[in-house]
């Protein structure tokens, strides 16, 4: 069998990703980042002003578990579902250990199985943990173009 490329190996990575949210298998999501790693979502004019703060911000795999268990036991909020559209990614550096890289995304919201509707555009700036032909996100900043984010924002993106 053919190895595949780099590229391949992300946008493999990236379908993964999404259709674990899309599939409501979000006990699974924080698997697809190393142990230490940083999951923020952020508005792109924070994004360029360097402002760390996010409206979600993790900085290990516990967090994202930590997350998942309070948005499926603790919080209240309206049931809804996500559907992802990724563009292709832009491998922008990369070495023997990492690679980094830009995903631009769609998501539409779905309410109650009923409402459709167009919830967040950006793009993943992401960092990748290379082992072997295993990608681990080392860190993900979920930069939204909208400087206004739906107070719905409860599942990952």
């Amino acid at each position: 069998m053919e190895k595949l490329s780099l590229r391949e190996q992300v946008q493999i990575f990236q379908t993964a990703y999404v259709r674990c949210i899309d599939s409501n298998m979000l006990e699974q999501w924080p698997d697809f980042f190393a142990e230490q790693c940083l999951y923020s979502v952020t508005t792109a004019e924070n994004f360029r002003a360097g402002l760390a703060a996010g409206l979600m911000w993790a900085n290990t795999r516990a967090m994202l578990h930590d997350r998942i268990s309070a948005l499926r036991h603790a919080n209240v909020y309206e049931r809804q579902a996500y559907r992802h559209i990724l563009g292709q990614s832009s491998l922008i550096a990369q070495d023997d250990v990492q690679v980094q890289c830009e995903t631009p995304f769609l998501v539409a919201r779905i309410v109650q199985e009923d409402v459709t509707s167009l919830f967040a555009t950006g793009v993943y700036h992401d960092v990748f943990e290379l082992k072997g032909d295993k990608l681990l996100l080392r860190k993900r900043i979920v930069v939204c173009d909208s400087s206004r984010i739906d107070t719905l924002l409860a599942i990952p993106l």
